[in-house]
């Protein structure tokens, strides 16, 4: 109880998106927020299918591509295309799954701000931990990965 009253407990939203709340002045470290572009950002997903899981993402509050204009429709293509390059040459991955859960029904957990996932994997990757622990090991903590992409995005 100590913990969740002290000031190292994590603050709680100021809005209702983590994404938006994320974006103010901060410790990007903290946020594990690995690059901030004029419209579009990319985050370390703090609860990772795999090491490097990114979430790449406009800065705006938008749930659909209709709700982007052309330059940030651009933007994050392009950042995209950067962050499969940083992926590719820092983790060294084998492959790679990317997508996006385009509404709630499609299994999108924040529904309100589109986002894409880029989960960075290996051949051998899935073992037995998946199938009868119901849960993944992730060999990397998150820090040690974001200090492994912060500097690729430069």
């Amino acid at each position: 109880m100590e913990y969740i009253l002290s000031s190292t407990a994590q603050e709680a939203p100021t809005s209702e998106c983590i994404f938006c709340d994320m974006q103010s002045a901060g410790d990007d470290r903290s946020r594990l927020l690995v690059y901030r572009g004029e419209r579009t950002m990319a985050v370390l997903n703090k609860f990772p299918y795999n090491n490097g899981h990114l979430l790449v993402m406009p800065k705006a509050h938008v749930s659909h591509y209709n709700g982007l204009d052309e330059a940030t429709f651009a933007e994050l293509h392009q950042l995209l295309h950067k962050a499969t390059n940083v992926l590719e040459e820092s983790m060294r991955c084998h492959g790679m799954n990317i997508g996006l859960n385009y509404g709630q029904v499609a299994g999108a957990g924040i529904p309100g701000h589109m986002h894409y996932h880029l989960v960075p994997r290996w051949n051998g990757d899935t073992n037995f931990m998946a199938v009868t622990g119901m849960s993944k090991v992730i060999s990397q903590h998150l820090l040690d990965t974001y200090d492994q992409l912060k500097p690729l995005f430069a």
